[in-house]
């Protein structure tokens, strides 16, 4: 079974000069352990695609189901339970809380899950390991660079080892060797065994991923 099933996927906006289709009828499937990056143009609908895939935009038509589960069948709590459990998300703006230090950014997803503060700390401070930044648990967002930052939003997306990982253009803020850094990274998680789908406008990126997908104008071409 894959991990993500996309059948007959839509996605439509009402705007004030009509309905914009932003995704039309997308069939994709991702396997357990693939690293996928989606490819467009600006309004191809691969950012619609994710959020969908994230939860967090709910489609006109058509199913998501991940792990196998439908998402979309799931009532608001426990599509918010299954986001916690099964998703990690990566951003192109990091989203740290700017007067938290990392190691507390970091355990940021894990304040709603039962386990001990000693224990969310030292979750959050493997998963800094991981990315490298063992040595600058205690430093604040100003005291790192922008690789940095970002390796904390990773650790952040990881700390809860979900199953799948989602990225929106994860080095769009980047200069191009801390982008291979980062990249590097992402792989080495999927090597580990995450699940990873990633939003980038690089096409540099896609050497680090198994397949690409493309999309135009909210459809699939490639």
């Amino acid at each position: 079974m894959a991990m993500i099933e996309i059948s007959g996927l839509k996605k439509n906006y009402t705007s004030g000069e009509g309905t914009v289709e932003a995704l039309r009828g997308l069939d994709i499937s991702i396997e357990a352990g693939e690293f996928i990056t989606i490819m467009g143009q600006s309004g191809s609908g691969k950012s619609t695609l994710l959020s969908v895939l994230g939860g967090m935009n709910h489609p006109s038509s058509g199913e998501v189901e991940m792990d196998g589960v439908k998402l979309y069948l799931l009532n608001g709590e426990k599509l918010a339970d299954f986001r916690a459990q099964k998703l990690g998300f990566v951003f192109q703006s990091f989203h740290l809380i700017p007067y938290l230090t990392a190691i507390e950014n970091v355990m940021l997803p894990l304040a709603i899950v039962a386990m001990k503060s000693d224990a969310k700390k030292e979750a959050a401070r493997r998963a800094l390991e991981r990315v490298g930044l063992g040595a600058k648990l205690d430093r604040l967002p100003n005291q790192l660079s922008g690789g940095e930052q970002e390796r904390v939003a990773i650790a952040r997306a990881i700390v809860n080892n979900p199953q799948i990982l989602l990225a929106d253009e994860p080095t769009g803020n980047l200069d191009s060797k801390t982008s291979e850094d980062v990249m590097t990274l992402f792989r080495e998680l999927n090597d580990a065994g995450q699940t990873v789908v990633m939003v980038t406008h690089n096409p540099d990126n896609g050497r680090y991923a198994d397949r690409t997908i493309t999309l135009r104008d909210g459809m699939v071409v490639q």
